[in-house]
């Protein structure tokens, strides 16, 4: 298509335009698959458009058709249907348009989306997507709710209703997109990307009210199985009913089986949690109360083993003690002094006197007693009486 050309002497749009036909002219036919989003018949006209999505990404093609082609299909070909299509590329040179002409439409049957299914399933099985180690535990209590759902659908209604009679101050970050059809899975996609960037966004919920296996296929579509895979929160898929299985239930972190179902398992519920702190500060105080009685009991039992000890062991000691104070007595002086004995101290020097010798004439002499003392001075043997200087009393 290289053309001779330069700001002096540019080239016509109509030149431009032939080349691109020509060149696209020469591709040849290829089998499509994907997704119909639209069909336009204008009556009295032979011609259809239909608008043919891929299935994964936002991307789109422009067929043109015989009207004849799409009424050969049986039962008949409508918007969100999944359809292989034999068709070529041609450029409408007249205003600038790429489409292509389709010569022939197939119906993916039921058969075909099954077979395709059951590969997503060995895929992912294989990558061990569904081992249960790689489940996470969701939050006790959220602080924030992701729900992803339809628009104005019953299940938003289910999951927030219920939900919030059982914890009412439960909070949402709620997402509406389309659950079927063309968009279905580039919207959930992003919804989840866009909950999982909001901070205090702890679990994210996908919703859906069921449907037949044509309607739940975005929630089997392998681009939004490896985002539910690759998302940092914990989701919970709630899309069908106990008997609907796409393949986002098997990947999940929790599969609910409706969308009341999720509610009543992110969250608590408040009576029953009531009800438990009640029991459990009833059994508690009956515990501290029944620890404090045996505790009081062991001391009181104490107390009364430290007294008797306490007792006894005076009383060991005060027989110590009279016995004691018995050998002093029976030991002591005083004892013999009892009897009738004395003691004699020399005044002068205090010595003791043991020997009549040791006491010269005229020497005073103590003498003690049982009871007080008196004071003597020797003299001559033949003097009949000694004169008294002892202490008063004496």
């Amino acid at each position: 298509m290289a053309l001779d050309n330069s700001p002096e002497a540019p080239i016509p749009v109509r030149t431009v335009s032939s080349k691109i036909a020509e060149w696209v002219n020469r591709l040849g036919a290829v089998w499509l698959e994907g997704q119909i989003t639209q069909i336009s018949r204008r009556p009295g006209m032979r011609m259809a458009w239909v608008t043919l999505r891929d299935i994964d990404v936002d991307m789109s093609l422009s067929i043109v058709t015989d009207v004849d082609i799409l009424d050969r299909v049986k039962p008949g070909i409508t918007d969100g249907q999944r359809v292989i299509v034999h068709a070529r590329p041609e450029f409408y040179a007249g205003r600038g348009q790429l489409q292509m002409r389709a010569r022939e439409f197939r119906a993916v049957g039921r058969g075909a989306l099954l077979e395709e299914l059951e590969r997503l399933r060995a895929l992912f099985a294989a990558e061990g997507l569904f081992a249960p180690e790689r489940k996470r535990t969701l939050p006790f209590l959220p602080r924030r709710i992701g729900l992803i759902c339809g628009r104005a659908s019953a299940a938003m209604q289910d999951v927030l209703v219920n939900t919030r009679s059982r914890w009412p101050a439960a909070a949402f970050e709620v997402r509406e997109v389309a659950v079927q059809g063309a968009s279905a899975v580039a919207e959930i996609v992003a919804a989840i990307e866009d909950l999982n960037a909001i901070g205090d966004v702890d679990v994210i919920i996908l919703a859906r009210g069921g449907g037949s296996v044509e309607d739940l296929l975005p929630f089997s579509n392998e681009r939004l199985v490896r985002a539910v895979v690759a998302s940092p929160k914990p989701v919970v898929s709630a899309i069908g009913h106990e008997q609907d299985a796409p393949l986002v239930d098997f990947v999940a972190d929790l599969r609910a089986s409706t969308p009341t179902d999720a509610a009543k398992r992110i969250v608590p519920d408040l009576d029953e949690q009531w009800d438990i702190i009640t029991d459990l500060y009833a059994r508690g105080t009956t515990a501290v109360v029944r620890r404090i009685d045996t505790e009081y009991q062991r001391v009181q039992t104490a107390r009364d083993r430290i007294r008797t000890s306490i007792r006894h062991r005076v009383e060991v000691e005060r027989r110590t003690v009279d016995h004691l104070v018995a050998q002093v007595r029976t030991l002591s002086p005083l004892a013999t002094l009892q009897r009738g004995y004395a003691v004699v101290q020399s005044v002068d020097t205090g010595r003791l006197i043991r020997d009549a010798d040791q006491v010269g004439l005229g020497e005073r002499l103590r003498v003690r007693v049982a009871i007080g003392q008196l004071t003597v001075e020797r003299v001559e043997p033949s003097q009949e009486s000694s004169r008294d200087e002892g202490d008063p009393g004496t």
